[in-house]
């Protein structure tokens, strides 16, 4: 049975054993509160590398039991940052979340070759999953934070992630859509062409465990009636599971544009590493934070 609503995957998640979360440089309140709310929810258990007075300090401002916690008193935010990388290597947990420390140096933590989470020509993409009031099921997309402009390779391998992840919620032949400004494949929209070679390649068994379609609109991905007025013949069109975005521009305009005007919900990871990497933006609701680290549970 696929899984329909954000709110199944926290379901989803307590019904197996709990999952270790490691947070870095987490001084702050909103990573507290977050990672507390998943404990209390019997998502996970965590640790905190950071502060360990400025941890404590924080807890009590949030009336928040520190004992929930194992602390890792760690000063800096490099030195944080490198220390729950060590902590998810040495076996100490199976999901990484950023704190207080800034996205580069904690991304470049997570990147170094060698001791970091990526393996050798790993490539690491942003996975969202998100709800929506006027869409019938959870979209799977990406790339919506990471990388800018994808190239074909990358793409085929967000493609075998966005895949993975809707296996994950359940959904055994997830349909992705991919997605450009117009379903002709023409060379003035470089992207109509990159969406061809995939489809092509997912039909010819190369791309396995979901149907890959595109180039088409993204009116054309979700929308029944624009299927049917525009006669497009597509198993994917009008019921898509998966996303796949031209570029971070397209991408993220839509995150936003659902969560800020749709009033929709979300939970995001970044895969392509040992373990999903939850990296959530200042601006996300601590709502969001929870169903991301709900999300990193899921796959991890």
């Amino acid at each position: 049975m696929s899984i329909k609503t954000l709110d199944q995957i926290l379901e989803a998640v307590r019904s197996k054993p709990k999952k270790r979360l490691v947070a870095a440089f987490a001084n702050d309140d909103h990573t507290i509160e977050a990672v507390n709310q998943a404990i209390d929810l019997g998502l996970i258990d965590a640790t905190l590398v950071g502060d360990h007075d400025v941890i404590l300090q924080v807890c009590q401002n949030l009336g928040i039991n520190p004992d929930k916690f194992k602390i890792v008193d760690v000063k800096d935010d490099v030195a944080a940052a490198n220390k729950a990388v060590e902590l998810i290597n040495n076996g100490q947990g199976d999901i990484i979340m950023k704190g207080t420390v800034s996205t580069d140096k904690y991304l470049k933590a997570i990147l170094n070759k060698e001791f970091g989470l990526v393996p050798p020509k790993g490539l690491l993409a942003h996975i969202a999953v998100t709800q929506t009031p006027n869409y019938h099921k959870l979209l799977i997309v990406s790339d919506v934070a990471i990388i800018p402009h994808p190239d074909l390779k990358q793409k085929v391998t967000i493609v075998k992630y966005l895949i993975n992840t809707a296996h994950r919620l359940g959904i055994e032949q997830p349909k992705v859509a991919l997605v450009a400004a117009t379903e002709q494949v023409t060379d003035a929209v470089p992207s109509t062409i990159d969406a061809a070679i995939i489809a092509k390649m997912a039909q010819r068994g190369q791309i396995k465990g979901g149907i890959v379609d595109g180039p088409m609109g993204f009116d054309l991905a979700i929308d029944q009636d624009s299927v049917r007025i525009k006669k497009f013949d597509s198993p994917v069109a009008g019921d898509a599971d998966c996303i796949l975005f031209p570029n971070i521009e397209a991408g993220n305009v839509f995150y936003k544009t659902n969560s800020k005007l749709a009033g929709g919900l979300s939970g995001a990871i970044v895969a392509g590493a040992k373990v999903p990497i939850v990296l959530t933006s200042r601006g996300d609701s601590p709502q969001t934070k929870m169903y991301s680290i709900a999300l990193g549970a899921l796959l991890a």
